[in-house]
């Protein structure tokens, strides 16, 4: 199913969704954006412009998605279909890229590194895990042996080995993603910049990466399932600064003053840097994070969140690509439980103003020719694409209160 809006970076659906111990990150001030003096100033007006009409607005610190190392599925059992295999959907993994969104020849380059028989054990094992409540939940070191890598798209992916966790705590992953620093004012300025087509010409020129002097944040979005087998939407308001008044799947960022502040450092956001974080509470944030966006928009307790699953990256194409990591959250309340929570109002309730209830078979059935595809807003279709592609609830069995099957409850 192809839409304009929309693609997918890479997907997981050789393991059913990554767990947190499966996921790990590479943090360096070379992943940062490319400056540029006339961009900057641009950047400067821009701000101020949308200061003074949206008031609310606030210029937070991000994460910058540059790059990212995906294990080879292949590699892990015979009976997985590789990373590079195209589905149903465009796909961004590995070397290869969508037409039309970069517009720019791929380097592939793949490191064969043998993995350990017990590591597809070891990833099937995990998928018992996923139901746990977020607040019970353990920090545990990854059973796999050794890490497997194919690179991912764009000239700014090197073809690097990932470098080892920094950290105490060493892990193996099936999963890098390389990070730097942006801000929102940078992301308004620059992927929502009305020359972003001669931006990314600029970038590929000057630094061989069209990419380069675009924000790039990483998002995060939470396809949320409850008890009874609905998944959960709610309808943005018109105070938000994107897809006003469409649907939407509870969502956010990860914040790295979060990451700065559990790390015992005090830092406003314009003085926070790469080397005030480590490795390990970034990959705890990014996972925490969609559970805490879940908690606020919605106003579900993290106790009755399921341990987050990652089915991968989408692309929102209205934004000049900007990434945004999708995933799968189970849930201990009903439909019914849900929507009486949300209309009580959590921390972030004026976001939104409506919560509807979709169920899995409906989700799994949507495309282009459904009557809802067009209210979906670019980050909502992303995530319902990796949900249909990865099926990270297929292989749990878990039974529900009713047939998901049946209409959907609104």
């Amino acid at each position: 199913m192809m839409d304009s809006e929309v693609s997918v970076l890479l997907h997981c659906a050789a393991w059913r969704g990554l767990l947190q111990s499966q996921v790990q990150v590479e943090l360096s001030e070379r992943f940062n954006r490319q400056t540029d003096p006339s961009l900057e100033h641009e950047i400067e007006e821009v701000w101020t412009e949308r200061v003074s009409k949206e008031p609310w607005l606030f210029n937070g610190s991000k994460f910058r998605l540059h790059s990212f190392c995906l294990a080879s599925s292949s590699s892990v059992s015979p009976k997985l279909s590789p990373c590079t295999h195209r589905g149903h959907i465009p796909l961004l993994d590995c070397a290869e890229q969508q037409e039309g969104v970069l517009k720019h020849s791929r380097q592939r380059m793949e490191e064969n590194v043998s993995i350990k028989d017990s590591l597809h054990d070891a990833v099937q094992s995990s998928l018992d895990k996923r139901n746990r409540p977020v607040n019970h939940r353990k920090n545990e070191d990854s059973a796999f042996s050794q890490a497997t890598s194919i690179h991912s798209e764009s000239k700014s992916v090197t073809g690097e080995r990932p470098s080892k966790n920094t950290d105490d705590e060493q892990t193996a992953s099936l999963l890098t993603l390389r990070l730097g620093l942006t801000c929102y004012k940078d992301y308004l300025g620059t992927n929502w910049s009305c020359r972003v087509a001669e931006l990314r010409q600029h970038g590929e020129v000057q630094f061989g990466d069209p990419l380069a002097l675009l924000a790039q944040p990483l998002g995060v979005g939470g396809v949320l399932c409850t008890d009874d087998g609905q998944v959960v939407l709610i309808r943005r308001s018109q105070r938000v600064a994107e897809a006003g008044g469409l649907l939407d799947i509870p969502g956010g960022h990860p914040e790295p003053k979060v990451v700065c502040e559990r790390l015992g450092q005090l830092v406003c956001e314009e003085q926070i840097s790469v080397d005030m974080m480590q490795e390990r509470p970034v990959v705890s944030e990014l996972f925490s994070s969609v559970c805490a966006e879940i908690r606020d928009e919605v106003n579900i307790p993290l106790s009755s969140l399921g341990e987050p699953v990652l089915m991968g990256v989408a692309l929102n194409h209205t934004s000049a690509g900007r990434p945004s990591a999708e995933f799968y959250i189970s849930c201990s309340l009903t439909s019914d439980e849900v929507r009486t929570l949300y209309w009580k109002g959590g921390a972030e309730a004026s976001e939104s103003t409506d919560i509807i209830f979709l169920s899995r078979t409906e989700v799994l059935q949507l495309d282009r020719s459904s009557p809802l595809w067009s209210e979906l807003c670019p980050s909502a279709k992303g995530a319902v694409l990796l949900y249909q592609t990865v099926k990270p609830d297929s292989e749990r069995g878990q039974k529900t209160r009713h047939d998901p099957s049946e209409n959907t409850s609104r």
